[in-house]
């Protein structure tokens, strides 16, 4: 089975049911481990305080037997005795001489192939060179592990007497049964949580997967064409939320680059109807005003009166075509947008010549310097600040004292151009549309004004933006690279 090619929820499922399974599998693993481990402790603990039990009480026989108290008189001793300490100690024991050959059994009967008759020799060795005198001997037979210890026998001067061993059955059925019982309430315990588990990690993957469909379907149904809506989802992870995050800012920047195609696919369009419409309007003028002109010089003066008829539809038709010319020079001008010619030049200076054309002492210019080097087109520059403060003067109503500032600055190897009215300022809904080609919220203007400073600051690498407040004025902020 291929783990790549399974859905996520399905891998949150079985990542959680492994998990609750591995989980039983440890400490089932731990518990058996840990088991094994006490029965251990316990069994040479019980061995341990039976041989000392044992010890006592081998003691106590030699104290009160009244044989002499040598190796050779242990059977005489032990002869009756040794069934008894067997029987109150529940434990088999074996008296051996210091040579390792039986002397007394507690068994009643006994078989050279079933019972050590004489001790092995490196028993022997290794119960006179420990420091303890002590040896536990393991082993197999049919299953079951056996303990054999090996002691001496003093008497009531240390003196070793014999080697006292002591064969034990290291019984785990007892223990065995607790271990079998306790796995068995684990498995029902885990059984319960492996179905919790499946609950869980069926809720969990739902929860998680839920909000990756939601942002897989807006994915899905994203379109540059047309308008795209943001997801919205609660109180989700921070990954989730990360995500959600990115997606959203993905669909402002589709917006704003749709926007951008959608102006500069209207910006060529009117690019293509200026040049029809200079076109057309161009061809007649010339011939108009010569004919008009032609007709007033030839005409006859006779008539008192219509001297002054004549002038007055003169005057009328010559307006007339003016306004056609105006129109179509915007149009053209707009449509034509030469190509820059850059040369380098002081932006002060050519600033201030812009401004000479104007007469209105209540534009104001500043600038930090007196002289500001740049790459630029002179006459294209010229039009931008002249453009920008036309737009400043039309924008003042007529019931308030006009005031116009012009500023150039330098600001991190950029060059900045302000022009601020005291104007109506611009409406929110029609901030979007200030740079668009024949918007306008003037009586009179074809709205390519501003459109052309636009495409002018653009084509030298320069940004145009403004900022308007309602009743208070605008500022135009025109952005230049020194270098371009």
């Amino acid at each position: 089975m291929n783990l790549k090619r399974l859905s996520l929820r399905t891998r949150i499922f079985i990542g959680m049911i492994l998990l609750v399974l591995m989980a039983s599998i440890l400490i089932a693993s731990v518990a058996i481990y840990q088991y094994k481990e006490e029965t251990k402790d316990y069994h040479k603990q019980r061995l341990e305080r039976k041989e000392k039990a044992i010890q006592s009480h081998i003691n106590f026989v030699l104290k009160e037997t009244s044989y002499p108290v040598t190796t050779k008189e242990i059977p005489l001793i032990f002869k009756d005795e040794i069934y008894k300490i067997a029987e109150v100690h529940s434990l088999q024991l074996n008296l051996y001489d210091l040579d390792g050959t039986l002397l007394k059994t507690s068994r009643a009967t006994f078989t050279l192939d079933t019972m050590q008759v004489c001790i092995r020799t490196e028993i022997l060795n290794e119960l006179s060179n420990t420091a303890q005198h002590h040896y536990i001997e393991k082993s197999q037979e049919n299953g079951e592990t056996f303990q054999s210890s090996y002691s001496y026998i003093t008497d009531q001067k240390s003196k070793p007497l014999a080697i006292l061993n002591l064969p034990y059955l290291e019984n785990d059925e007892f223990l065995s049964k607790e271990l079998n019982e306790f796995l068995l309430r684990l498995l029902y315990a885990y059984s319960f949580v492996l179905l919790m588990a499946v609950g869980f990690a069926f809720l969990l993957s739902k929860y998680i997967t839920k909000s990756l469909k939601t942002i897989s379907d807006k994915i899905n149904t994203t379109r540059l064409e047309k308008s795209n809506e943001k997801i919205e989802i609660g109180d989700t992870s921070e990954e989730i939320n990360v995500l959600v995050n990115s997606y959203n800012s993905m669909i402002d920047e589709l917006e704003e680059s749709a926007v951008k195609l959608a102006t500069s696919e209207r910006e060529q369009a009117w690019r293509e109807m200026a040049k029809q419409v200079a076109h057309e309007i161009k061809n007649p003028l010339t011939p108009m005003r010569l004919t008009v002109q032609n007709f007033q010089r030839k005409f006859d003066p006779t008539d008192e009166n219509i001297h002054k008829k004549v002038d007055e539809y003169s005057k009328t038709l010559i307006q007339q075509i003016d306004t056609m010319s105006s129109i179509a020079s915007a149009f053209s001008n707009f449509a034509k947008m030469p190509a820059q010619q850059n040369e380098t030049l002081n932006v002060v200076k050519i600033v201030k010549l812009a401004l000479d054309i104007f007469n209105e002492e209540y534009i104001e210019f500043s600038s930090d310097t007196e002289e500001i080097i740049v790459k630029f087109d002179r006459t294209q520059l010229i039009r931008v600040v002249t453009n920008l403060v036309k737009n400043g003067i039309q924008a003042i109503p007529n019931n308030r004292e006009p005031k116009i500032k012009v500023n150039v600055r330098t600001e991190n190897n950029q060059v900045i151009i302000t022009v601020s009215d005291n104007g109506s300022g611009v409406l929110e809904e029609n901030k979007m549309k200030v740079f668009e080609p024949k918007f306008t919220t003037k009586t009179s203007g074809m709205g390519l004004g501003l459109a052309m400073v636009k495409n002018i600051v653009e084509m030298h690498k320069g940004t145009i933006s403004f900022e308007s407040e309602r009743h208070k004025g605008t500022t135009f902020i025109v952005t230049i690279p020194k270098e371009n």
